[in-house]
């Protein structure tokens, strides 16, 4: 069904009550593992509805935020999610504690029941108000993102569609460009302040009711950390501090020499060339047909699956002053169709949502007929090798994107992927100093950043900017408000990610069909086993980030 025609129906909230009542009371009731697998799988539809009308709300709302009736809706979810969590929680306490388990193990696998023990140590029905508080806290960080008015050059611009000023191949242009985005985070930054700290002491609330020391773990056991901890990601991010930070010191002397400037400035970042950065060659329209035939040759189920999100109006890329920051992916069940958010501001960017997305939707498309749904329910570290890989795996097609600068394109691309990756760690760490000392003032925040800026980006200079230079930066970065620890997850994949570049570089059809095999085993098995089953290294061991470096310095500098 395209997309402009699936019906919505807010949810009512007594129906879902009953019939989340009615499926524990029966398997409560029932007298074998069979028969409650059979319960499941009524759950499954009654869940499907659920889902799909709270993500067609969703995505309606951030299509437009003014709009009123979806805005209504948005915030009609953020008080009842929390309470469908308890009822869920309900149901899946039965599961778990059933005398039928082992029969339920080898039907929905025993990743479901590590993920559901996860779920019950996170989550408390005494819970509700602060977790409805917190929700209200991020929709209003959100709204106050989304509608960010920036006066530039007589025009008034969003953040999204200031990237193509604050990524001009004029450095006049982008120092302005960047000093109109700082001028408007110093306008709201007491604002962002006030809900952050908010955000901290409610999580950090959150976690001391629940019995934990602070948020950290908590926050580890809702991104659904089932085979790896704090210590294994501590470990990772000094690998990273040994090794990639110098790698990517390297790299940005190069693109200092690239762009010929005598000192790296804040406002150039994110710039390549001294003839700008290459952008995509057409319209919105054409840049999507580019990407269904380049899909129709990657292989057989790339082409069928985005053949079917075109002709379901499966994309929203245009930006739109009124539209919702950033860009992701997400599905919907009743209809097994993913559906790709985006904001297209004329940037190389576009063509990263045509690969970055497109590989976490392929992944969803491939899942779509899979009746054990909690075989899609992959953890997020490893959503993001489907997309950062089909980043790396579409490579050989972007000449038909940026033309004569196709090579530019994979240049650039390459070393913003290896530069991330320091970037990530540093948001990483960010985030377990905030929330292992949630007393600490906004300004003390701000200077923990400042302090972590010269250990992970010792290249940056903010040139004395009011907001930049003052450790301001993380204000911008959406997923420390929306989703607490989440930011690893990237880099984690990343690391992945390039050992698949590595590995396509000497066979490709042998490291696509281990891709392919990785999107299959989804979350069949925990992360760890899956990417070893996929001939990829685990990030967090020693060694890894040792032997992955020189080859990616092999590529970086020919």
């Amino acid at each position: 069904m395209k997309f402009s025609q699936m019906p919505y129906q807010r949810i009512n909230m007594d129906a879902v009550e009953k019939g989340y009542k009615d499926i524990i009371e029966r398997t409560k009731n029932a007298t074998s593992g069979e028969e409650q697998f059979e319960i499941h799988r009524e759950y499954y539809k009654f869940i499907g509805d659920i889902e799909t009308n709270m993500v067609l709300a969703h995505i309606r709302h951030d299509i437009d935020t003014t709009d009123e009736f979806y805005e209504k809706e948005n915030d009609f979810y953020d008080e009842v999610a929390p309470l469908i969590t308890n009822l869920e929680n309900e149901y899946l306490k039965v599961l778990y504690e059933s005398p039928y388990r082992k029969v339920l193990e080898e039907k929905i696998g025993r990743v479901t029941f590590k993920n559901i023990e996860l779920a019950l140590k996170s989550f408390d029905e005494k819970l509700i108000p602060l977790m409805q508080e917190e929700n209200a806290l991020q929709s209003r960080y959100g709204k106050l993102i989304a509608v960010a008015k920036i006066p530039f050059d007589g025009e008034i611009y969003n953040l999204s569609l200031m990237t193509q000023f604050t990524t001009s191949d004029d450095r006049t242009i982008r120092k302005r460009a960047w000093k109109a985005v700082s001028d408007y985070f110093l306008s709201v930054t007491d604002e962002i302040d006030e809900i952050y700290d908010k955000m901290v002491k409610n999580r950090t609330e959150q976690a001391h009711m629940l019995g934990f020391e602070n948020y950290i773990e908590l926050g580890y056991y809702r991104m659904n950390r089932n085979c790896y901890d704090q210590k294994m990601v501590e470990n990772f991010r000094s690998q990273v501090k040994k090794y990639f930070i110098p790698f990517a010191t390297k790299l940005h002397k190069q693109r200092q020499k690239d762009i010929g400037v005598e000192t790296l400035k804040y406002y150039d970042n994110g710039v390549f060339f001294t003839n700008g950065n290459p952008k995509p060659i057409g319209t919105p329209d054409e840049i999507l047909a580019k990407g269904q035939a380049m899909y129709r040759e990657l292989s057989p189920e790339t082409g069928e699956f985005f053949d079917f999100m075109r002709e379901n109006e499966l994309f929203d890329v245009l930006g739109r002053k009124t539209k919702r920051q950033g860009g992701y992916m997400t599905y919907l069940p009743n209809f097994k169709s993913p559906f790709i958010f985006a904001n297209f501001n004329g940037t190389s960017g576009d063509v990263d949502v045509i690969t970055h997305e497109c590989g976490h939707a392929f992944q969803g498309f491939l899942l779509r007929d899979e009746e054990i749904r909690e075989y899609a329910n992959i953890t997020m570290e490893t959503a993001e090798i489907h997309s950062m890989s089909m980043e790396y795996f579409t490579y050989r097609w972007m000449d038909n994107f940026f033309g004569e600068r196709g090579d530019d394109y994979r240049k650039m691309h390459f070393s913003d992927s290896s530069i991330f990756v320091p970037y990530g760690c540093m948001v990483d760490e960010f985030q377990h100093l905030v929330y292992a000392k949630p007393e600490m003032t906004p300004a003390e925040r701000k200077q923990v950043w400042a302090e972590l800026e010269k250990v992970y980006r010792p290249h940056l200079d903010y040139d004395n900017d009011p907001f930049f230079a003052n450790g301001g930066f993380w204000q911008r970065q959406s997923h420390i408000f929306q989703c607490p620890f989440y930011y690893i997850d990237y880099v984690l994949a990343s690391v992945c990610a390039m050992q698949f570049k590595v590995r396509m570089d000497e066979d490709f059809d042998a490291a696509w069909a281990d891709y392919v095999k990785l999107c299959n085993l989804s979350a069949r098995d925990f992360y760890i086993n899956v990417i070893k089953e996929a001939g990829l290294k685990v990030p967090f061991e020693d060694g890894c980030m040792e032997a992955l470096v020189p080859k990616l310095e092999k590529k970086a500098f020919v």
